[in-house]
């Protein structure tokens, strides 16, 4: 006599298997379940919440930030009078700035202190950067203190090195007179007065991208650089083909923030050279400056601020092509 078996058929327990209309068992759906009505009015609340504490930023960012480069790209199409009259000129101030000669100059004078600047800022943060990793001994007093100038005012910088470069009475011709390499004009040759801003610049300034670094550094895991020494790998390699291509995602970062900084050189030229000699440290904010503030042609000084922010983001999207690709 045959018996059922009371497993297959659900009765042990009381209960039988579901069949489908075709006499096999049903199953179970195990893909996403749409969220109940109760979860969708949590998640809007939430998100109301989340908008009401990002509210307040956003209406300041809207209106110190966007707003103003609105009215800046509207002022660039005018010609704005100090008496606040201004007339809809369209285009023109950029037509003339396609034919000023002093536009390209200042452009040129500030592409070329953006290729001494930027190198020289990111190789000193990075090698600053790799020996406080590798210190232990009193790494938070040296990180204090390469941290230090940054903090400093731009014109107090620049006066000091001012005095550094002096021809006659500065420290730096003091000291080469002392081994009879002097006196060097560093702030009066045209061909040196963009390398010595850029490295009062870089001192000024690399503590910021240091600090960036040292942080990208500290978030590599031990792991990988200690498997590295395992295979035998030197200390140049564990740098060249681990570390840096760890770092690309930060090294990125400071490559972007200092070329835009780069772009918007002027305190330290002001103060240092005036601009000169003859033109040769006379930068494309300079320019603005002069354009706005002195010759009080506001309509034309925009125009200029429209065109380095253009030239600002061109050479950061380029970055990101060359270098930030691989880094996401």
């Amino acid at each position: 006599m045959l018996t059922k078996d009371p497993e297959s058929t659900g009765e042990a327990d009381g209960t039988a298997a579901p069949a489908s209309r075709t006499g096999s068992p049903r199953r179970r759906r195990t893909g996403p379940q749409r969220p109940s009505r109760a979860g969708r009015i949590a998640r809007r609340r939430e998100a109301r919440v989340g908008l009401a504490f990002v509210a307040p930023m956003l209406l300041l960012f809207l209106v110190f930030r966007f707003g103003p480069t609105l009215g800046g790209f509207f002022l660039s199409l005018t010609d704005y009078r100090l008496s606040g009259q201004w007339e809809f000129i369209g285009a023109e101030n950029y037509s003339r700035l396609l034919d000023d000669d002093l536009f390209w100059e200042s452009l040129g004078v500030t592409a070329l202190y953006t290729a001494v600047f930027v190198p020289l800022t990111v190789l000193l943060s990075l090698g600053t950067a790799v020996l406080l990793h590798r210190t232990v001994w009193a790494r938070g007093f040296f990180r204090g203190l390469f941290f230090l100038p940054y903090v400093t005012s731009v014109v107090l910088a620049a006066v000091i090195w001012k005095w550094i470069y002096d021809l006659e009475d500065g420290l730096l011709n003091t000291a080469l007179g002392w081994i009879s390499l002097g006196p060097v004009d560093f702030l009066g040759d045209d061909k040196l007065v963009l390398s010595s801003i850029a490295v009062t610049s870089a001192w000024k300034g690399f503590g910021y991208s240091m600090l960036i670094l040292l942080a990208g550094l500290q978030s590599i895991p031990r792991e990988v650089v200690e498997a590295a020494t395992i295979d035998g790998a030197s200390a140049w390699q564990r740098f060249r083909w681990v570390t840096l291509p760890l770092l690309r995602p930060v090294l990125f970062f400071v490559l972007v923030i200092e070329a835009i900084g780069a772009f918007q050189v002027f305190d330290a030229m002001y103060v240092m050279t005036g601009g000169g000699p003859v033109r040769a440290s006379y930068s494309l904010v300079y320019f603005l400056y002069d354009s706005g503030f002195k010759f009080f042609d506001f309509g034309y000084a925009s125009a200029i601020g429209i065109v380095l922010f253009l030239v600002v983001l061109v050479f950061s999207l380029i970055q990101r092509r060359l270098i930030g690709r691989e880094a996401d």
